[in-house]
């Protein structure tokens, strides 16, 4: 005899991505600072054909566009939660998002780091002045996006435990976008100190070494970034801590042993769970749902009850 879950179909699977995040209007107002930033710089290095100016426009306009990528993945997962054609809402649209700026930002280390080797060989004539206080204006404009953004992690239950990859409660999207300020104020904080050296001391090779210093630590964000959101979108079992919380709330309250489980993350902070048990004396499903921890709140229970010894 097999008790399954009573099946509601007209039941939601939004789980709170209908709500706006305060993620969305951080990127939104960063967007606006970027491109604003980017007309200037590409407005004045034309007017007065500066390249140092020109190219630090493109730049931004490059990070405008990743992050346009982030502020579009919160409205689709905000405008599409009560969606029916996705089973679990669109909470991994987040995870999504993140995972297209790791790519994005993947790109633009190897970009920066060929670049830094093309001049290490074949150095190039360099506008000190220009140079840095481009690199000075963009150090301002990253530093304050970085305030705007304000990187935190969504609420979550329970306590850390593990590596960076093994927390499905972060806001991947807003971690892709802050990564991407990141790196642009990295550039620029590293630009300054190398062309100072260069201009102070003589040291041109200073320049294209900070290149590929920035571009190592970028592609190092970028794997970290890769590996959190490629783990929710693979549905990763949850961390081994909150899946034993599940284990020990069933069988410390009740004669069942937990056979199988499924635990995964829908989105940031929110999980869903499927559980088969075997029992001596089989209760319904709702009454091993209840003794599951409350502090778990986890937003989608399947339990399937089979009698022990089958």
């Amino acid at each position: 005899m097999t008790l399954n879950h009573e099946t509601d179909l007209n039941h939601s699977h939004s789980f709170g991505q209908d709500r706006k995040r305060p993620g969305e209007s951080r990127t939104i107002i960063v967007i606006v600072v970027t491109a604003v930033m980017m007309v200037v710089e590409i407005a004045t290095g034309i007017l007065f054909g500066s390249m140092a100016l020109l190219a630090d426009g493109l730049h931004m306009a490059s990070h405008a566009a990743a992050l346009s990528i982030n502020a579009f993945a919160y409205i689709y997962a905000r405008r599409h939660a009560h969606d029916d054609r996705f089973s679990f809402g669109t909470g991994k649209v987040n995870a999504l998002g993140g995972f297209s700026g790791a790519v994005l930002l993947a790109v633009f280390a190897v970009m920066m780091a060929v670049e830094s080797v093309v001049r290490l060989f074949n150095p190039v004539a360099i506008a000190f002045n220009q140079a840095i206080f481009v690199a000075i204006i963009g150090l301002v404009v990253n530093g304050l996006s970085m305030l705007i953004l304000g990187h935190k992690d969504e609420p979550h239950h329970g306590h850390d435990h593990g590596t960076d990859h093994d927390h499905p409660h972060r806001d991947h999207n807003l971690r892709s976008a802050y990564l991407h300020v990141l790196a642009d104020a990295l550039t620029s904080f590293l630009a300054i100190f190398a062309l100072l050296a260069a201009k102070y001391l003589g040291l041109m090779w200073m320049d294209p070494l900070m290149g590929i210093v920035g571009a190592i630590l970028v592609s190092r964000w970028s794997i970290g970034l890769l590996a959190g959101t490629s783990h929710v979108l693979l549905d990763r079992q949850a961390p081994a801590h909150v899946r034993q919380k599940i284990v020990d709330g069933v069988e410390k309250n009740s004669d069942a042993r937990v056979v199988d489980l499924h635990l995964w993350a829908v989105g940031p902070g929110i999980y869903a769970a499927i559980l088969s048990v075997a029992a001596k004396n089989p209760q319904s499903p709702d009454t091993y749902k209840r003794i599951i921890p409350a502090d778990l709140k986890l937003v989608h229970v399947t339990v399937e009850v089979n009698p022990a010894g089958r």
